[in-house]
């Protein structure tokens, strides 16, 4: 359950709007809740795997500020003038889609009323400019779940965070040609009713129907897009996004998708990021390993002119390693996964809050003759 917490109207803080010059007491409140080193600290966090420095995926600290875009929501909350509370939310505005990415707080063991207060005050403002779909993905310690179930959201899934460490040995990478002779091609516009029928096999039916993804947002596959979605989505504004699919060769004639890979090259401190959906009678290891192939080119084609030299701009793939997740649904995909060198790293639940009714569509149905 929540941590024991006082009465509302007994606390002496508001929860604000961050501002530029919170910057600093918001990087250190931020660095602390992820370092803590349980709950008793009395600081709390979504529990997701940003504790390492090679996994620091979501620490607003290392965030630049112009990943803040308008759209985002970023509070705190501010008690004796010292800031007690941090709420980031992501926002997705193609899909109107709002994501917290942190939720932290420091209260000497009762930061659960703070962080209440934090997503009362983020739900409420979201909601005035029209939000409709609200994700958070948080481990399930330290009365997470629990706290986001009292503010209207519902559990849908669980996924596994798996992580490719810089010290793995590189994957041997498939040749163009080869790729191709396996089916292997990079997803186009007109692989979306494809892709939305190979999604809809590979995933259960409630699930489908919450997030809700239409054709025209499998049209969009390319530059920063977020479909599908995953407790990882909000690291991919910062990387290049590109996707891939895998057709039958041969025994099959319908044309259908085997397997779908979408990789997200990072162009900051982060590592890169992979996800896979695939047939569940179908080894998807080929893919797998071309995405991590063309991750590791990506990477090295990536150069800058300084000083009238050639310099690497950023850093290699094996200095970052690479995220992936996988869901509880998907399996043995994290097997394939963990063949490639990728380990457990983490465990989160998906919640999901939607402020909108479902109605059901009209339809024709068979006739019946009495």
């Amino acid at each position: 359950m929540i941590n024991a917490t006082r009465p509302i109207a007994h606390r002496a803080g508001r929860v604000r709007p961050a501002r530029l010059t919170d910057l600093a007491a918001v990087g250190e409140l931020s660095r602390q809740a992820h370092l803590a080193p349980g709950t008793d600290s009395g600081l709390l966090t979504l529990g997701l795997p940003v504790g390492s420095s090679h996994v620091s995926v979501f620490t607003l600290f290392r965030l630049p500020l112009s990943a803040l875009l308008p759209g985002d929501l970023l509070y705190v909350y501010e008690e004796h003038g010292r800031l007690r509370g941090l709420a980031h939310v992501d926002h997705d505005n193609v899909r109107d889609e709002w994501t917290f990415v942190e939720l932290d707080a420091m209260d000497e063991g009762l930061s659960g009323d703070i962080r209440f207060r934090l997503v009362q005050r983020v739900l409420r403002d979201a909601s005035k400019r029209g939000g409709i779909r609200f994700h958070v993905a948080c481990s399930d310690e330290g009365g997470n779940v629990e706290l986001f179930m009292q503010a209207g959201f519902a559990r849908y899934g669980e996924e596994t965070i798996l992580f490719r460490s810089p010290d793995q040995a590189p994957v041997a990478a498939i040749a163009l040609e080869d790729a191709r002779e396996r089916g292997i091609r990079p997803a186009v516009p007109l692989d979306a009713l494809l892709l939305d029928r190979l999604y809809r096999t590979a995933t259960p039916g409630p699930v489908a129907r919450l997030e809700d993804y239409r054709q025209h947002d499998w049209e969009r596959q390319g530059n920063h897009w977020r479909v599908p979605r995953s407790s990882l989505t909000p690291i991919l504004r910062f990387a290049d996004v590109e996707a891939f699919v895998q057709q039958a060769t041969s025994g099959r004639s319908d044309g259908e998708l085997l397997a779908f890979c979408q990789i997200g090259t990072s162009k900051t401190d982060q590592p890169h990021y992979i996800r896979v959906i695939s047939r569940s009678d179908h080894d998807p290891s080929d893919l797998i390993a071309f995405g991590l192939g063309a991750l590791a080119d990506r990477t090295r084609s990536r150069w800058s002119d300084l000083a009238g030299r050639w310099q690497r701009a950023e850093r290699s793939q094996g200095e970052r390693g690479v995220l992936s997740a996988v869901r509880t649904y998907e399996s043995p995909l994290d097997r394939r996964l963990e063949e490639h060198g990728f380990s457990d790293i983490a465990q989160v639940s998906l919640l999901m809050k939607e402020n909108l009714e479902r109605v059901a569509k009209p339809a024709l149905v068979p006739a019946i003759q009495r």
